[in-house]
């Protein structure tokens, strides 16, 4: 897996500008009309996504740069944020209720994204949710990054697939595709 610091650190100073209330607001009401007490956001950068969840959750994150993961230790103290990298979680086997990325796994080599599915797959102990933009055939965006079909992609894990829809746009812009599994 390559690392662009340089282009992450970029994306770091601009990740407040992006915060997106709706789209923690439903990430949070999911997690917990869903009965999960516990929470990953894999690639969290700064924890804009997870500033909602509530002190009685075990909120984790994890991302690459240290620079985001700084600000996210400030803006929430009460969550635990550390360096991590998809393809090797740092968290023991079915150990999270709700895992969750947003628009990572676009940015993800193919063997990358492969190893990173699998290791969502054995830390969750419930579901997994996946917004990320999408096409079927998972063409190039631009040299960064390019559109996935993660329902596709977890077809061979024993889960099933709840939700497979494009988001709201008020929810989120970008319309990324929301997948939604549940753990077997």
């Amino acid at each position: 897996m390559t690392y662009n610091k340089e282009f992450w650190d970029k994306y770091t100073n601009a990740n407040e500008e992006r915060y997106n209330e709706e789209f923690a607001k439903f990430t949070k009401d999911l997690a917990v009309s869903l009965r999960c007490i516990s929470v990953l956001e894999i690639g969290c950068g700064t924890g804009i996504d997870l500033r909602l969840f509530p002190d009685s959750f075990d909120v984790n994150g994890i991302d690459l740069n240290e620079n985001a993961l700084e600000i996210a230790r400030e803006k929430q103290p009460n969550a635990t944020f550390r360096i991590g990298n998809i393809a090797e979680l740092p968290f023991e086997d079915s150990s999270i209720d709700f895992v969750f990325t947003h628009q990572l796994l676009n940015y993800l080599d193919d063997e990358t994204l492969k190893k990173g599915v699998s290791e969502m797959h054995r830390v969750a102990r419930k579901y997994i949710m996946n917004c990320e933009k999408f096409e079927e055939s998972e063409k190039q965006i631009d040299e960064f990054h390019k559109f996935r079909n993660m329902k596709q992609r977890w077809l061979d894990y024993n889960v099933k697939i709840v939700s497979n829809v494009d988001m709201h746009e008020e929810i989120d812009p970008d319309k990324s595709r929301f997948t939604l599994l549940r753990k077997l």
